[in-house]
């Protein structure tokens, strides 16, 4: 039950992510406003906003102005219904899994406006920090366990303090959008654990580097060619989050048991 009420918030703060990702880029007011036609921009009415099957009712076109609509908006609200549900399953209802929802908001929006237009927003970015901040050391204090919030803040420093050092040696291969959220993504992974940190701070560059490897190989040129960072980066920390201890603990059983 608690998974499918978390799939179900997740479908509904899907749509808000679109939200985010169609105005922020842009500058423009998203905390006030009706959802509106990207075409047209006319208001919709709330029949034409029901994630996921009003895009399906519509035939995937506006009501009014009867222009596409992008299959980015259902997929959108798939994926943060998908990673709610995962949270809920793995963390629960706990103060930390309501770190985990507002970042997979956060995260969701960041992956489709980084594949679009090649930057990851500090509008999106820096409010993270305090809000996760908080969130953990609610969580921290609830459970009696203030080093879990010594834990998050090391893991921002690690893995912040890493994309750093990347893009000070070398900032034409990385911009510095990506250093801000691996700070903000070392915060999560810090709360949830070390092994959280190590497999999400190596899956981050495996998942960008295969990536990598298959856009050079399908263009068929190793110059120029622009591949956006910060959803693989994203993809590497929810790895950690969600599997991060259950993969860390099957190593060390792994290692352990041939040792022995």
């Amino acid at each position: 039950m608690i998974v499918f009420i978390g799939a179900c918030l997740g479908l509904l703060c899907g749509s808000f992510t679109n939200v985010l990702i169609a105005r922020v880029p842009s500058g423009e007011q998203w905390r006030t406003g009706s959802s509106r036609c990207p075409n047209c921009r006319t208001d919709l009415a709330w029949y034409d906003n029901i994630p996921v099957l009003s895009w399906v009712l519509l035939r995937r076109r506006c009501r009014h102005c009867h222009e596409p609509i992008s299959a980015r908006y259902p997929v959108v609200e798939l994926t943060v219904a998908i990673v709610f549900a995962l949270v809920a399953d793995v963390f629960g209802t706990s103060a930390l899994a309501v770190a985990l929802v507002y970042l997979a908001v956060i995260t969701v929006a960041l992956t489709a406006i980084d594949l679009e237009h090649r930057r990851l927003p500090d509008a999106l970015t820096l409010p993270a920090y305090p809000v996760l901040a908080v969130a953990i050391a609610i969580y921290a204090g609830m459970e009696n366990e203030w080093w879990i919030l010594a834990r998050a803040l090391i893991g921002a420093a690690i893995l912040g303090g890493v994309y750093f050092a990347l893009w000070f040696a070398y900032p034409k291969g990385m911009g510095f959008g990506d250093v801000k959220a691996a700070g903000m993504l070392g915060l999560a992974l810090g709360a949830v654990g070390w092994s959280a940190v190590a497999v999400g701070a190596i899956a981050g560059p495996l998942i960008g580097g295969v990536v990598g490897v298959a856009v050079v190989i399908r263009s068929r040129r190793a110059r120029g060619v622009a591949i956006p960072y910060g959803p693989w980066l994203i993809a590497g920390a929810w790895l950690g989050i969600l599997a991060g201890n259950w993969i860390g603990h099957g190593y060390v059983d792994l290692v352990t048991g041939g040792l022995s």
